[in-house]
């Protein structure tokens, strides 16, 4: 007998476009500033899309442009998107579902529930 075991995520993912700014300073130099978007998001952190790999662990100031709200994040993984993009994973360092300003969805909701109502 197989035993099968699921990964829970920590909140719910919604994948929406949000305008934001990425901060960090490098030793000697003035601080960097990127606009970019989210590509998903949810209460511990988000994944953006950047023209450029940061180093996983880098510490990093997120600016919600939509509210202005920011919060510090950890850099926590890095892949290639498209040709010269890459997709940036950051987490919240105090996890905060407030900071998007978005209702994410009950734990138990599923687009594919079977009691979906149909117009009548």
């Amino acid at each position: 007998m197989t035993e099968l075991t699921t990964t829970r995520r920590r909140s719910q993912r919604l994948f929406l476009r949000v305008p934001v700014v990425v901060e960090w300073n490098e030793p000697n130099e003035p601080p960097f500033r990127m606009e970019t978007h989210t590509v998903v998001l949810n209460a511990h952190g988000t994944l953006i899309e950047m023209g450029l790999a940061l180093e996983t662990g880098r510490t990093v100031t997120l600016k919600n442009l939509k509210t202005s709200e920011q919060i510090e994040c950890k850099v926590k993984l890095i892949t290639n998107s498209d040709p010269g993009k890459f997709n940036v994973a950051l987490e919240f360092k105090t996890p905060n579902a407030n900071f998007w300003q978005v209702s994410f969805p009950p734990e138990d909701w599923s687009p594919h529930d079977k009691e979906t109502r149909s117009p009548r």
